[in-house]
């Protein structure tokens, strides 16, 4: 089956939905042509009116290994993302042991990965407190890009950096020529915070959502729009909350800067009003906020000031999270979705009218960029690898443990009802999940940079 012809009424390419036919050839896509044209020596797959989209793209997955491959794992973690439609995932470079942030370590992930990957995967870098010295090796070793944090991340061997220390490590980052991507929390607004609350009921959402203010977000963020002016370094924000920081990331977009921004899909689903006291499953940091909050992220995603949504599954056992005391400022912060993400956006794309295309845009295209992977990942395109999803826009599902497929069946969506199935995916070609199963073995690899 090397020579296929991959036929659906409904293929989702960058300029829009319709009739196609994707000639794929030694795991690459030769052509895409417009309605069906199947030339001889071809084995030719019909998709009917299931849609086929790009294989999409995750640049914010915490797989853990090694080290705490009991949260989660790569064999574990690539299983769940074929099963959600995605065919290439970013691990980042903390919660592991040991982290990500020399070229010792990196080749200690490396090793753990060997042999585990459903889907293809690469590794961001770690930028720490006085590791500037390893930024070049680590760029020279094959990262796509670094990940620091301006809070402590609750991991000890993951130290936070201050504007000093972002000083110090940027002109290493600007040599390299790679992204900074920044979990964008300043300390002293949740401080202040948190100092208000020593009196607080910590089983109630209200309480943790006061925890973590819009200003630590926003003060976060103007910090990295000067610095992203002054040393002209790509700068991507993580995880993105608040809607207050859009005025001040829209003007620099404006400006012409290179910053660019993602949020997830569990803070365009979820709203505050509607997470139940005690529901620490629901803990991420920056924190799900109100409806009012997750309509401006839908606005900004439409007008481009937010690029993309990236799933940010950061899975753990469900005593981490407090299940038992409903304790928020306790439980682990961090929310497991990685299969689920595709239906999740789809519900809400649907339930707004809009089409399809936005996935193939929002989860493909522009992650793929920021991973230094355009021009093979992304897109239903000549020359790009052939990973395609078939995907069942009108199927209706409710969630159960089952549907999951990473290590614990550990989610607040569980329960949710959401549109849109994944029947299949291929990665370079080679179906790798179909009706709910796997393949013989594993056939992903590592994207180096």
């Amino acid at each position: 089956m090397d020579r296929q012809a991959f036929l659906s009424s409904r293929v989702v390419l960058p300029e829009g939905i319709g009739p196609a036919t994707v000639l794929v050839s030694g795991g690459h896509i030769e052509s895409v042509t417009h309605g069906y044209a199947v030339p001889e020596g071809y084995t030719v797959q019909d998709f009917g009116a299931d849609c086929l989209l790009p294989g999409l793209v995750d640049p914010h997955v915490h797989i853990n290994e090694p080290g705490r491959a009991e949260w989660e794992g790569f064999a574990t973690a690539t299983r769940a993302a074929a099963a959600g439609g995605y065919t290439t995932l970013v691990d980042m470079p903390l919660n592991c042991l040991p982290e990500t942030v020399t070229v010792e370590a990196l080749e200690q992930k490396r090793a753990a990965a060997q042999g585990k990957c459903w889907v293809d995967w690469a590794p961001w870098g770690g930028i720490v407190r006085d590791n500037q010295q390893q930024i070049a090796p680590l760029a020279a070793a094959g990262v796509p890009g670094f990940k620091c944090f301006l809070i402590y991340p609750g991991i000890e061997g993951f130290t936070m950096v201050d504007e000093n220390q972002l000083r110090a490590a940027l002109p290493h980052v600007a040599g390299s020529g790679l992204p900074l991507l920044v979990h964008a929390e300043l300390a002293a607004p949740l401080e202040e915070a948190e100092a208000s609350l020593a009196d607080a009921d910590w089983t109630k959402y209200a309480t943790y959502l006061a925890s973590r203010p819009d200003e630590a977000e926003v003060s976060a963020i103007r910090l990295l729009i000067d610095l992203c002016r002054e040393f002209k370094t790509p700068i991507h924000i993580v995880h993105l909350s608040s809607a207050q920081a859009l005025a001040i990331l829209g003007d620099a977009r404006s400006e012409g800067l290179p910053i660019t921004v993602e949020t997830c899909p569990h803070y365009l689903h979820f709203a505050a009003e509607q997470i139940p006291d005690g529901a620490t499953l629901f803990k991420c940091a920056p924190p799900i906020r109100n409806k009012i909050n997750q309509n401006c992220l839908w606005e900004a995603l439409l007008s481009g000031v937010i690029d993309f949504v990236a799933s940010d599954h950061s899975p753990c056992p469900l005593e981490m999270k407090r299940h038992d005391t409903g304790d928020f400022k306790q439980a682990w912060g961090g929310i497991a979705g990685l299969s689920l993400s595709l239906p999740v956006l789809w519900t809400e794309l649907r339930l707004r009218g809009l089409p399809l295309t936005y996935v193939g845009r929002w989860m493909a295209e522009a992650p793929a960029k920021l991973a230094g992977l355009s021009g093979r990942k992304g897109k239903i395109a000549a020359g790009f690898d052939a990973d395609l999803v078939v995907f069942d826009p009108e199927a209706a599902f409710t969630v159960t443990p089952e549907r999951l497929h990473f290590r614990h069946s550990v989610s607040p969506y569980v329960g949710e009802n959401l549109f849109g199935t994944v029947k299949a995916t291929f990665l370079r070609g080679s179906r790798v999940f179909s009706n709910n199963a796997f393949a013989d073995q594993p056939l992903g690899m590592e994207l180096r940079h």
